[in-house]
């Protein structure tokens, strides 16, 4: 991407829309009034504009290609894109931040011929006529036009396996990349590198948009005038009404149930008779030591165990959409589509954490004192509802939830249904409820955060001190709230300022204080003209810790 681009206006008569599914293009044009765009179809040019990274990023990926973190020097212009001089930035920001010089191929060592090869096995056929923008690593330029069948077809020719890691982290961009907000009307279905670049008939125009997948790996791209965070902001709600139906993903990951803990099971009975353990397929009835019984169905996803003494006890093996399909059919409903969103996104978080790991598997009990999940199968309503919010979690918070009695950290479904009738969105659902937390993904270490109270407690004490001598740096404004402390797990100290969170390990001596106030400082004086000078910064942190012992 180019570090400065032209001014352009901040609205788009109409946006180009393309998919590859069952071997063939589709496309569509939105259209918001103005004059009707020219048609288009698989022959249309478009820049690779910054697309190219998301190829370096697989194809590394894939081929085990070390992509060490890349440092910034404060003197590339294209770092605006990923981090303050000074700072790191690791794979996954850099693919959903668009940092160019990451994937630099010569930074990371990519040479031709293993990149022909790979490319050449992808796509059936040496990389040459239609695919020739592939054939070299050095040939992927920003500049670069390409056939829109051609580019759809290579990202077609990556398969799931291949590409899981990429998803993973472009989910970013609709939550805090430059599709940030629009999660609420893509969930997690949209997976895709945003790009910005000149228009190829208007050098003194743009184009923006992005290109990726849905959740099903169909293969998509869209593009409209101005930069892709403008298109996000303005088509963002017909773009997601005008998406190919999203069919069923693989349901990752790996949940493990202990039914009914607290409820002694007598026996399990099937159409012949009392079951015996090992694995259950068709409909049971569940007897309850108390006397109750239970009706349930198993496809072979349920087990029954023989405890210690005899006593039988069942327990299920899910996929994770699958689990918070059945917590939803148990703890609620779908008849309001936004407040079983909220749901599903605060059932995944709960089993983030809460559930241990034993084999590889998350493991959680059925119970009320957890959460409970339902013995069969998920309704079809519920499991598009999970699907729809795969990978979602509320992240900076402990989530809790109840059928109607809210508190502080708690989410009452009552109260979620009520607001949803009110037509109010599933994030909106979850920001009354957590206030302190943010939409992130499942499995996104980067983007999780482990709040060190102990810190965080510091800095609110210290920060009052401080405001003597802050106030007289120019350019110091206070971070609007207290940011987040959250743990480091490796690498140096940091501060993110889009998310306002400072990242380091727990304070036990007075340089990990100096280091929280140093971190904090790049926070409030963003707008400092030597804001980022670390020599400055680290001076005036430890002058801050001085003032903190003087006033004990």
């Amino acid at each position: 991407m180019l570090a400065t681009l032209l001014a352009t206006p901040a609205f788009s008569a109409s946006l180009d829309v393309a998919w590859w599914r069952d071997g063939k293009i589709e496309v569509r044009q939105l259209r918001q009034g103005g004059t009707a765009p020219p048609p288009f179809d698989g022959a249309r040019q478009v820049p690779l504009a910054s697309l190219w990274k998301l190829f370096v990023y697989v194809y590394a990926t894939d081929n085990k290609v070390a992509m060490p973190d890349y440092r910034c020097g404060g003197r590339d212009p294209e770092e605006v894109y990923c981090c303050d001089a000074g700072q790191s930035i690791g794979h996954d920001a850099a693919l959903a931040q668009s940092c160019g010089p990451f994937f630099s191929p010569g930074r990371l060592m990519i040479t031709a011929i293993p990149w022909r090869k790979y490319w050449t096995g992808r796509l059936g056929s040496a990389p040459a006529g239609d695919f020739a923008w592939l054939a070299h690593p050095a040939q992927l330029t920003p500049a670069r036009t390409v056939r829109l069948d051609s580019l759809l077809r290579a990202f077609d020719s990556i398969p799931a396996a291949s590409r899981v890691d990429a998803e993973a982290a472009l989910l970013r961009v609709v939550l805090d990349g430059r599709g940030a907000g629009t999660a609420r009307w893509f969930g997690s279905q949209l997976r895709v590198k945003t790009y910005s670049w000149h228009e190829q008939r208007r050098a003194d125009e743009r184009i923006g948009g992005a290109a990726g997948w849905l959740a099903d790996g169909t293969p998509i791209w869209f593009g409209g005038a101005g930069g892709s965070s403008n298109v996000f902001e303005q088509w963002a709600p017909r773009l997601a009404a005008s998406l190919p139906k999203v069919g069923a993903a693989d349901d990752g990951g790996c949940v493990v149930v202990d039914y009914f803990k607290r409820y002694p099971i007598r026996a399990v009975r099937g159409e012949r008779g009392v079951a015996v353990a090992g694995p259950l397929n068709g409909r049971y009835h569940v007897q309850f030591e108390n006397g109750q019984n239970l009706a349930l169905r198993s496809s072979g996803e349920l087990m029954l165990l023989q405890e210690k003494g005899g006593r039988p006890q069942l327990r299920g093996r899910f996929g994770v959409n699958e689990y918070v399909a059945r917590v939803l059919d148990r703890e609620a409903s779908t008849g309001e589509p936004e407040a079983a969103k909220a749901l599903a996104i605060a059932a995944r978080t709960y089993l983030q954490q809460n559930a241990v790991t034993v084999a590889g598997c998350q493991q959680i009990a059925d119970s009320s004192a957890t959460q409970r999940v339902s013995p069969s199968p998920a309704t079809p309503a519920a499991l598009a509802i999970a699907r729809w919010t795969d990978q979602l979690i509320v992240d900076g918070v402990t989530v809790r939830y109840h059928s109607n009695q809210a508190s502080e950290g708690t989410m009452a479904w009552s109260e979620a249904v009520r607001q949803a009738k009110q037509g109010k969105y599933y994030d909106e659902v979850l920001a009354a409820a957590y206030p302190g937390g943010a939409l992130s993904t499942f499995g996104n270490t980067g983007a999780r955060c482990r709040r060190l109270a102990q810190n965080e407690d510091w800095l609110a004490r210290s920060v009052p001190h401080w405001q003597r001598v802050l106030l007289r740096e120019a350019g110091y404004e206070a971070p609007p709230q207290a940011p987040l402390v959250c743990a480091l797990q490796s690498g140096a100290p940091y501060s993110e300022q889009s998310r306002n969170r400072i990242y380091m390990r727990p304070l036990a001596t007075r340089e990990d204080r100096i280091t929280l106030a140093h971190e904090y400082l790049h926070l409030g004086l963003r707008n400092h003209p030597r804001g980022q000078d670390e020599e400055y910064v680290e001076r005036l942190a430890r002058r801050l810790v001085d003032l903190n012992l003087e006033a004990l």
